[in-house]
C-alpha cells in the first residue's frame, strides 16, 4: 500500500471524474491521499473531501501565491479549520519567487503567521519553496519549525539543502519530476538521503510522471514515482511502499 501525501483533487481539472480519481487510486492500492489547502476555498473543499472518504486526509493553509489576499479572518478560518479530525497538517505554506504573484515582503509575512499557527495547533507543516531556498531555509530556522516537524514538498534543492532540511525535522517528499530525463539532482539526492526520509506524492493534477507526463496526473500514479525510487536506490518496490507509508503515518499521526 502507498500514501499520496500531496494531491489537490479539489483543482476543476478534477470537476468532472472526482470520484472516479479517487476509487482508480484505491484499485491501485494507494492507501491514503492527502489533500492539500493552497487557499481559502481549497482549504474547506480539502475538508469536505476528507469528511466524504475514509481515505482522504486533509491539510489547510495559504499558498505564497495568494498570500496578498491572506487577512486576519483567512487565519482565523484556517484555525477553525484545523479542529476538524482529520486536518492533519498546515499547508501548502511557503514562498514562490518564480511568479512572484505576491509580494515578496507580504509571502514572507504570511509565512511566518501560517508557521506559528502551526505552532499554536501542534500540526506539522507541508512547505512549498520555489526559487527561494535561502529565504525559505532561514525563515524555518527563526521559526524553529524542528519542533513542528513536516514535510519539504516537491522537493527542488541539492544534497547539502537536504541535509539542512533533515536537521529540521523535515522530510522531502518527491513526485513524478524524478522519472523526467533531466531531473539529475533530483535523482541524486533520492539516491543519497536514508528512505526513512523520503516521502512520496503526485501534485495532482500536476508534474505527471513518466509514462504520462503531459497528462492529467492523479494520485493512482504515485506508484511510477514508488517505483522510480526503488530503481534509484536498488531496493524493491515493497520496501519503498513499506517505509515511506510508515514515515507518512507517523507524521501525520496515522495508527499504523
Amino acid at each position: 500500500m502507498l500514501i499520496d501525501t500531496h494531491a489537490h483533487l479539489d483543482f476543476p481539472k478534477f470537476k468532472n471524474d472526482q470520484a472516479e480519481v479517487i476509487q482508480r487510486a484505491k484499485e491501485a492500492g494507494i492507501e491514503y491521499i492527502f489533500n492539500i489547502g493552497a487557499d481559502e476555498r481549497s482549504s474547506k473543499a480539502s475538508v469536505a473531501l476528507a469528511r466524504k472518504y475514509p481515505q482522504i486526509y486533509a491539510a489547510v493553509g495559504v499558498h505564497p501565491h495568494d498570500a496578498k489576499d491572506v487577512t486576519g479572518d483567512t487565519l482565523r478560518l484556517l484555525r477553525d479549520l484545523a479542529q476538524e479530525k482529520k486536518v492533519r497538517a498546515i499547508g501548502e505554506i511557503g514562498l514562490d519567487y518564480h511568479y512572484d504573484f505576491s509580494p515578496r515582503d507580504i509571502q514572507q509575512r504570511v509565512f511566518r503567521a501560517q508557521l506559528r499557527l502551526a505552532h499554536e495547533l501542534k500540526l506539522p507543516v507541508i512547505i512549498h519553496s520555489r526559487e527561494a531556498d535561502e529565504d525559505t531555509m532561514r525563515i524555518l530556522k527563526e521559526e524553529e519549525v524542528d519542533k513542528l516537524g513536516g514535510i519539504m514538498h516537491c522537493f527542488a534543492g541539492d544534497l547539502k539543502m537536504a541535509e539542512e532540511c533533515l536537521k529540521l525535522n523535515l522530510k522531502l517528499a518527491f513526485g513524478g519530476v524524478i522519472t523526467f530525463p533531466n531531473a539529475k539532482t533530483a535523482r541524486e539526492v533520492v539516491k543519497a538521503i536514508p528512505l526513512e526520509h523520503l516521502l512520496l506524492e503526485t501534485d495532482s493534477p500536476y508534474l505527471t510522471p513518466v509514462p504520462y507526463r503531459g497528462k492529467r496526473n492523479e494520485p493512482a500514479y504515485v506508484r511510477y514515482v514508488a517505483e522510480k525510487v526503488a530503481k534509484i536506490k536498488g531496493v524493491e518496490l515493497e520496501e519503498v511502499a513499506q517505509v515511506t507509508t510508515r514515515t507518512a503515518k507517523e507524521i501525520f499521526k496515522i495508527e499504523v
